[in-house]
Formats: C-alpha cells, sequence, structure tokens
C-alpha cells in the first residue's frame, strides 16, 4: 500500500499541475485571439494605404479564384469612386517558412508597390532586409512573371536579389506573382465573386 501511495501522490499532483496549466493556456487563448486578429486587420488596412497612397478608399474584401483556391482582394478608389487599382495579400514559401507580402496592383495590370507584411521566419539581418525601401522599390513599375537575379544569374524582367537572402527574394517574388495572376483573373472578368 505504501508503494502505490509513493506513486500516487506525485502523479495527482502532476495531474492537477498540468490541468491547471492547460486551463490557463486556454484563457490566455481566449482573452488574446480577438487582439491578435484585430491587429492582423489593422497592420494589413496600414499595408493598403502603404502600396496605395493615393487611394481615397478601399472595397470590402472580395474574392477570386484561382487553380480552385479562393483568394481576398480590395479594390483601392479615386475620389471620384473609379477603381485605380487593387490591394492582394498573398504568401509564399521563404527561407524559414511563409513570407506575407501586400501588393498593389495598378487598373493596367502593373504593380504600384508592394510592403512585407510578415518575414519573421527569414534569417535576421539578412532575409529582414526584404522590408527595406531599397529592395520593395525593384517592383513598382514591373508586371508581368517577374524573376530573381543574382550576382550570377541574370534573369530578364527581375529584380536583383538581397545578398545572402536569395530564398527570402524568391519567396517574396512568388508572392508578388501570385497577386500578379490574381490580377490576370480579375482583368479576365470571369473569376470574380462578390
Amino acid at each position: 500500500m505504501k508503494n502505490l501511495k509513493q506513486i500516487m501522490v506525485p502523479a495527482i499532483a502532476l495531474f492537477c499541475i498540468c490541468l491547471v496549466a492547460a486551463l490557463l493556456l486556454g484563457l490566455t487563448n481566449s482573452v488574446t485571439t480577438e487582439k491578435i486578429a484585430l491587429i492582423a486587420v489593422e497592420t494589413e488596412n496600414k499595408a493598403r494605404a502603404s502600396v496605395f497612397p493615393d487611394a481615397n478608399g478601399f472595397s470590402e474584401n472580395k474574392s477570386v479564384t484561382l487553380d480552385g483556391a479562393e483568394y481576398s482582394y480590395n479594390e483601392a478608389f479615386d475620389a471620384d469612386g473609379n477603381v485605380i487599382g487593387y490591394t492582394f495579400s498573398t504568401k509564399s514559401k521563404g527561407y524559414g517558412g511563409d513570407v506575407a507580402i501586400m501588393t498593389g496592383v495598378n487598373a493596367d495590370g502593373t504593380i504600384n508597390a508592394i510592403e512585407v507584411l510578415d518575414v519573421s521566419n527569414e534569417t535576421p539581418g539578412l532575409g529582414s532586409n526584404a522590408k527595406k525601401d531599397s529592395f520593395k522599390d525593384q517592383f513598382s513599375g514591373m508586371s508581368g512573371i517577374i524573376g530573381v537575379s543574382t550576382a550570377s544569374k541574370k534573369a530578364a524582367n527581375s529584380i536583383d536579389a538581397l545578398t545572402g537572402a536569395t530564398y527570402t527574394s524568391n519567396g517574396v517574388t512568388n508572392a508578388v506573382n501570385l497577386a500578379l495572376s490574381l490580377y490576370g483573373e480579375i482583368a479576365k472578368g470571369g473569376a470574380v465573386n462578390g
């Protein structure tokens, strides 16, 4: 009986500690989930304004289908309510995970600007350079399929890769290319859902 007590007391104590910890984690999650969602929306709204600083406003989320997957986008309006472009929040694989990009595409299919939403999984000091204007500004005015040029390989219609962060550069470019493909679906007119 003594051996059973020596086993049960620590086991019950450990069970109680785990139960309390799980309840506290659940409570923390329920309290912070809404705040995290609000911060994500606020971040996307700021990024929209950044890629279309001259826009007077943006539409509610709309959706477009590409290769069977549904993506959301927003129209950017001028002061008269005319559509001047579209904003797309897209992701692609970088070095350490997904990179998230907001791309503003003008009504003529050229890129107005891009904004980096998340490169937190990329190598600090290298991949995080994707947030620098000198890198982001390379995309402005481009259209079609964009490539990535490195020191050893130059590509047509391309941006220069970040030194030491080619995977991140490719991830950002692939996310921008996805946005351009989504614009292409909108321009066709058949794949847009209200």
